[in-house]
């Protein structure tokens, strides 16, 4: 067992909605993969934002406008270092993982001819598969996808086998949300490099938990969401690397995204305004910032050895009870356990849970093909982060066998 200073009590204190109640009982919540708890340093952002500066950006004179405009760069440059991108144009703030997917799946339009490849994974989420057959459709372009075997791993042997030189762009996740599985996303994007392909990889379950280096990972897309990282919902970025966000036409047109607009003809501003029309949310991206601001002073590697130690921890006590199976028993895993009790739906162990005051996932997960390929109709999903308990385990556990006692 690893032993892990860690200052849990003062970190709980951070976040205000951890001493409330559900159904009488105290709020355990093990929902992190779906989203995160906000700490107060963040909510303050938030409500500073309206208290003091709220006012459109880029475009005003005035000095709120000016304000609100340098926090807001400043949040990109905070992203720009958290992730390692190169410059800050390399950052685009979307308004999650989901939109950054369909920017880059709507940009390859018009890059792409029937017969062209593209691949996915067996361990994606939806938004990371539907985007994709829908390019599929407008272009011609064939959709494979890298298989993966019953401890939840991809079978990379297969995927080297679907490399050729008609592959065009490969999408995966660095870690499955369904799961938990770390994907082996280096030897990926090397591989695809090697047939001229480019790489998007979907980084909304690994952000939390890992401190992706973009450069260091020679990728060409990332993309995250805010609010699985202690942000607000709502927002989130599209890192690029530079030269394929210039290759890339602009995702939607309007406001701010353009250099000089006649009847005749419009030119687009430089990066990154020439993605982000409209007026967005300026307040999100500020608390994003912010919130990368309170998980750094924590540290990543604190936040994955104490997460570590809670994933063991969890993972034994629960295989203790009769009939529990966990899919994904990999090693290379983040801190979620997908589970099921012989004999009994997930849906009726969740509901008896949130009873109890344990909030989980119950069902696909939004990755029904991880489910089909199980034979199973979904799953229980405890996923925890660095401001979770092992006495919050215990009582999942002990929920957990209530629920199986009450239902068999």
């Amino acid at each position: 067992m690893i032993q892990t200073v860690f200052d849990i009590l003062s970190i709980r204190k951070d976040f205000p909605i951890l001493n409330r109640k559900v159904n009488g009982y105290p709020l355990v919540y093990l929902d992190n993969a779906a989203t995160s708890q906000t700490p107060k340093k963040v909510i303050d952002t938030i409500v500073d934002y309206y208290s003091n500066y709220n006012a459109n950006i880029h475009r005003g004179v005035h000095s709120l406008s000016q304000e609100a405009t340098d926090v807001y760069e400043q949040a990109r440059q905070k992203i720009q270092r958290h992730f390692n991108a190169a410059r800050p144009q390399e950052i685009i703030f979307t308004s999650g993982t989901t939109h950054g997917i369909n920017l880059v799946a709507n940009g390859f339009t018009s890059l792409l001819e029937k017969g062209d490849e593209i691949i996915v994974s067996a361990l994606e989420h939806h938004s990371n598969i539907v985007p994709w057959q829908m390019l599929c459709e407008r272009t011609g372009a064939v959709l494979k996808v890298i298989p993966m075997n019953l401890e939840g791993q991809l079978v990379m042997g297969e995927y080297h086998k679907l490399l050729s030189q008609r592959t065009k762009l490969v999408f995966c996740n660095h870690v499955s949300n369904a799961l938990g599985t770390i994907n082996p996303i280096e030897e990926i994007i090397a591989a695809a490099h090697k047939v001229g392909a480019a790489v998007l990889i979907d980084g909304a379950q690994a952000a939390p938990h890992i401190k992706a280096d973009v450069q260091k990972l020679d990728v060409d897309f990332y993309v995250v969401s805010a609010h699985k990282m202690c942000g607000p919902t709502g927002v989130g970025m599209l890192y690029g690397k530079e030269e394929w966000l210039n290759k890339l036409p602009p995702y939607q047109g309007g406001g701010e995204m353009i250099a000089e607009v006649t009847f005749e003809k419009t030119t687009y501003a430089e990066l990154p305004h020439k993605f982000e029309a409209g007026t967005p949310n300026i307040c999100g991206g500020i608390a994003f910032g912010a919130a990368l601001d309170y998980m750094n002073a924590i540290g990543f590697d604190a936040i994955a050895q104490y997460e570590q130690e809670l994933l063991e921890y969890a993972t034994q006590e629960l295989l203790a009870i009769d009939g529990l199976k966990i899919y994904g028993d990999t090693k290379e895993k983040t801190a979620v356990i997908s589970f099921n009790i012989e004999g009994l739906h997930p849906y009726d162990i969740g509901s008896i849970l949130d009873k109890l005051g344990v909030a989980v996932r119950t069902g696909h997960h939004c990755a029904q093909p991880i489910m089909d390929f199980y034979k199973i109709p979904g799953t229980v999903r405890a996923s925890f982060s660095f401001y979770n308990t092992k006495e919050e385990v215990d009582i999942l556990v002990s929920s957990v066998r209530r629920a199986k006692t009450m239902l068999l």
